[in-house]
């Protein structure tokens, strides 16, 4: 199991190890999708090793992998292999056009892999100073994915991530630091003091105080990588600045990572202080991201901030999925995660085809997408539909086990809340991505090299929906079981 670990955080190295050698786009992606099956096959191997054993556990817990961890390094990997193949065509288009330099191609597979790489190993450590290292260097290597065109926005957007960003990890590290503070009567060494399957174990021990600070200094810090409101400004604009792979990168694999993070401390701090501050602490933050995804999401813009938005608004359910509790609570967290990240790398990379093809991010200036290019309209009308929880696909499935979840945690108010403001982000979401597809088209000239090209392009987008579409009919087996098992890792 150490030896498949090790994989899944190598694996993603091989587009830098292209790049560098000086592979052109299409050769230097194709090793990076490459590198990323390799780690969705290691992972998925790791997991099934997992199933009803004892977590892999090496090196003082600088290494730890449960059920939980396994489950986002299965959902991390698998975008970054839809990610990655994406970009073949993408990046490619872009350097055939002019649009990216040799140089400019180079950074961004070197980086995106990078990026990549971080995030896997991110979730194989159970030390949480190791933990914050990690999160904090995958800031630094996607903030050069953000200003790759070197636009002007594009520059402001990485400078406004990185320093948002590093505050809110800066802040997770004070939260790091009162957990092991609060754990100063356990008498461990610097190692497990910081290693948070003992710090699970013996949260009786924990000074209640210093723990209620750390929880919420780490809901803040880790939640700005997540996006959830106040703390979310970054997010929009490095999002619609950004490539379009490296977007669905963004918005559908480090913001589970955020996620994943905060997951941790959750299950330290109920452990502890019960469930009654944690959840409130989340259900705050999660209702004001709802609200803040949802208003923001009725302005008719860019269409990547629309996405975006909308991803502020999800991290936000799934926070309050948490807060709900119970196990239909998680259940419902943890399959949300999971649905959004294939929707949202969906809409993210069928968007890019959007901006290659009609040379605008802008929503008002796209029309007809339907009637120009079947596909690719077709693509993103059904993962808009899909991320705002419609059936038959996945995350209506999801969200109507967090409704459940909310009402039978106690009052029906929360529940009828959150049914409303899905109600309300739905309109203006769903306006503008019908606009987009509907009407009549401009002259639209290809931007891809051949028609292998824009089949390459167009099947992460297909595979993406497939998947959405069987998990909103039928929950596999195996998927259950590893569902229960993270579930049973953190109660």
């Amino acid at each position: 199991m150490t030896a498949l670990a090790i994989l899944i955080a190598l694996g993603p190295l091989t587009g830098p190890a292209a790049a560098i050698a000086g592979a052109r786009a299409r050769l230097a992606a194709a090793a990076q999708a490459a590198g990323a099956a390799i780690a969705l096959g290691c992972s998925l191997a790791l997991l099934v090793m997992l199933d009803g054993r004892a977590p892999l556990f090496g090196w003082d817990g600088f290494l730890y992998v449960d059920s939980l961890g396994g489950f986002f390094l299965m959902t991390v990997a698998g975008v970054t292999l839809l990610a990655a193949v994406g970009s073949i065509g993408y990046i490619a288009a872009q350097e055939d056009s002019g649009e990216l330099g040799r140089f400019q191609v180079r950074l961004f597979f070197t980086f995106f892999g990078l990026f990549a790489s971080l995030m896997l190993a991110a979730l194989e450590t159970g030390n949480l100073g190791l933990l914050f290292v990690l999160v904090e260097a995958s800031t630094l290597a996607s903030a050069a994915l953000v200003g790759l065109e070197g636009r002007a926005r594009s520059l402001e957007a990485a400078w406004k991530y990185v320093i948002i960003s590093s505050l809110g990890v800066t802040i997770a590290l004070a939260g790091t630091l009162f957990l092991f503070y609060s754990g100063s009567a356990l008498h461990l060494g610097s190692n497990l003091g910081l290693t948070w399957p003992y710090l699970l174990s013996h949260a009786n021990a924990l000074a209640p105080q210093a723990l209620r600070l750390a929880f919420l200094l780490a809901v803040v810090g880790y939640g700005t990588k997540v996006g959830l409101a106040p703390m979310h400004t970054w997010l929009p604009d490095a999002h619609a600045e950004a490539p379009s792979p490296a977007s669905a990168m963004l918005s559908a694999a480090l913001l589970n990572v955020g996620m994943y993070a905060i997951i941790r401390f959750l299950a330290i701090a109920q452990a502890r202080l019960g469930p009654t501050y944690p959840q409130a602490v989340l259900l705050s933050f999660g209702f004001a991201s709802i609200v803040i995804g949802a208003l923001f999401m009725v302005r008719r813009g860019n269409f990547k901030r629309l996405f975006a938005y909308s991803s502020v608004e999800q991290m936000g359910i799934i926070a309050v999925a948490l807060g709900f509790g119970g196990v239909l609570g998680l259940y419902g967290a943890l399959l949300q995660m999971l649905n959004h990240a294939l929707a949202k790398a969906v809409l993210f990379l069928s968007s890019g085809d959007v901006a290659l093809r009609y040379k605008t991010r802008e929503a008002g200036e796209v029309t007809g997408l339907l009637a120009a290019v079947p596909v690719t309209g077709g693509v993103l009308l059904l993962a808009s539909f899909a991320v705002l929880g419609s059936p038959p696909f996945g995350l209506f499935l999801s969200e109507l086990t967090i409704v459940r979840a909310g009402f039978a945690h106690g009052s029906p108010v929360f529940p009828l809340l959150l049914l409303a403001l899905l109600g309300l982000a739905f309109v203006p979401f769903a306006r503008t991505t019908t606009g987009m597809v509907t009407g009549n088209p401009p002259p639209l000239a290809s931007p891809y090299r051949d028609r292998a090209a824009v089949a390459v392009t167009a099947a992460p987008w297909i595979l993406g929906l497939a998947v959405l579409l069987v998990l909103g009919l039928w929950i596999p087996a195996g998927l259950d079981t590893v569902l229960r098992h993270s579930i049973a890792a953190i109660r």
